[in-house]
């Protein structure tokens, strides 16, 4: 033991516990007896433990549990022993406290991730309560390769009563609307909606089908909500074919040899047959493998698409106009109005015209498969009808179609994807586009109604050929101007060599 030569220095006892030399330091004013040190520290250990006391000159000298000791050393020893006792549990209390400290923090983080989480989900719940208040409903959403959700139009529309006013129709306004020549541009989309809310009570459907007034109203403008504003296929194209439609019902006298089944899935297919329109054609759907040619297998995208939309509005409770109707009947009136929409795809107009010449000149009304074939032609006349109408109300039809085209053949030159000529502004000029169509596909297909419904060559078929001559005129005038320009260049080219 050593311990200084003053009796107020401090006591010093150096112990070699297992091989490590551990110092204890007394205060002077420490009245601790050896033995009793001795006593706690034997009792803190094990008996084969080595304990050695270091004297002031560095000699060891071993002591063991059965040896004898005085009072202060065993006092002194006994309090070193409890003190190395408190160190050890304190570093074991320690190495817990650790790592549960670590076991929390983990739990914190993660508990963190999760309110981060929650937070985020609550955020995006937000959003999407706040579009769909703004909305008023749900859209379909097609994740295409064009945005078909970018427009922010709404699947229905809001649950109240619709606002547009109730136009009363004047006599000249309904007559006018039985006819091909009405004029679709002087109306607004209120005035529109009110004219085919007309149609459907005019025709008797809202009678037949038990139609409710309010429901008829919300259908109509949840249809209207979902047509896009494109350059051609919009809203107002929409009332131009179901016009047209419900023209040829009263021009051709379809009520008196059609069921009223019939006449309610030739108005609603005409109303339904372009919603949601993209503004880019089935071949840019496919060239370009959007999500909606790949859902449909490049057959037909879009006419697919139109159906899948068209009775999406329809399963809503507040737009069903069919809530009233029986489920069989109804399933027939969907099959129906499927088949008339997909049949509006110009890919399948040379099948479909075929069908019917084949049916035409011994055509038989109580047969299903030839109303079936008739009613497949009669929305394809009725959606490519414009040039049945006066120049002034069809010629601006074109430049609506052909900046939609320019629109597209810009995007697929933009896209490395192959371009229509009839689409490239490069290429088409308004007579161009107009005369193939008018001669190859228009003519034909009302010339083969005609033999049916002879009353329609007048106000129909002849208006076809006119047009068809006023384009042609046209394209004699500018082949004209493109000659002399061609020959004022080339004397151009002449002078300035001579």
């Amino acid at each position: 033991m050593g311990s200084s030569s003053s009796s107020y220095a401090p006591k010093t006892i150096y112990l070699d516990v297992d091989g490590k030399v551990q110092r204890v330091i007394f205060s002077p004013h420490c009245n601790y007896h050896l033995k009793s040190v001795s006593d706690r520290l034997f009792s803190c250990f094990y008996r084969n433990t080595a304990i050695l006391l270091i004297d002031s000159e560095g000699a060891m000298i071993s002591i063991d549990p059965t040896m004898p000791k005085e009072d202060m050393f065993q006092n002194v020893l006994s309090q070193v022993a409890e003190q190395f006792s408190r160190a050890f549990r304190i570093n074991e209390l320690k190495t817990e406290v650790t790592n549960r400290l670590a076991m929390l923090e983990k739990r914190v983080e993660l508990e963190g991730l999760k309110v981060v989480e929650i937070e985020k989900c609550k955020n995006d719940l937000k959003k999407l309560r706040d579009e769909m208040t703004s909305r008023g409903g749900v859209r379909v959403n097609c994740n295409c390769k064009y945005n078909f959700t970018d427009d922010g139009k709404k699947l229905s529309p809001r649950r109240d009563v619709p606002s547009y006013p109730k136009y009363t129709l004047s006599q000249e306004t309904i007559e006018a609307l039985k006819k091909p020549t009405f004029d679709v541009w002087h109306w607004e989309h209120n005035e529109m909606l009110s004219c085919l809310e007309y149609m459907y009570h005019d025709l008797g459907l809202v009678k037949e089908f038990n139609i409710n007034p309010i429901t008829l109203k919300r259908w109509l403008l949840g249809i209207q909500e979902n047509y896009r504003d494109n350059p051609f296929h919009n809203f107002r194209h929409c009332f131009c074919v179901s016009q047209m439609m419900y023209g040829m019902i009263h021009l051709c006298n379809l009520q008196e040899r059609l069921t009223m089944t019939d006449m309610c899935i030739l108005m609603t297919a005409a109303v339904c047959h372009d919603l949601d329109h993209p503004g880019y054609n089935n071949t840019y759907q496919i060239n370009a493998r959007t999500e909606l040619a790949v859902r449909y297998n490049d057959i037909s995208p879009l006419e697919n698409h139109h159906c899948a939309v068209a009775f999406q509005i329809i399963s809503m409770p507040e737009c069903n106009i069919f809530a009233n109707v029986e489920p069989d009947s109804f399933k027939q009136i969907r099959q129906a109005i499927i088949t008339l929409i997909l049949a509006t795809d110009m890919a399948r107009h040379g099948e479909i015209l075929d069908s019917f010449k084949q049916k035409v000149d011994n055509f038989d009304f109580t047969n299903e498969e030839h109303v079936k074939c008739l009613k497949m032609v009669l929305i394809k006349c009725c959606d490519i009808s414009n040039e049945v109408r006066p120049t002034e109300v069809a010629e601006p039809w074109v430049d609506c179609l052909l900046e939609e085209y320019f629109i597209q053949s810009d995007r697929e030159k933009s896209e490395g994807l192959p371009v229509a000529p009839f689409m490239d502004r490069d290429k088409v000029t308004k007579p161009t586009a107009q005369i193939g169509f008018i001669k190859f596909v228009l003519i034909p297909m009302f010339e083969t109604v005609m033999k049916l419904f002879p009353q329609i060559e007048e106000i129909m078929v002849q208006p076809l050929r006119d047009s068809r001559d006023h384009y042609e005129e046209l394209k004699q005038i500018d082949d004209a101007i493109s000659g002399l320009v061609s020959r004022m260049q080339i004397r151009r080219c002449k002078f300035q060599k001579g």
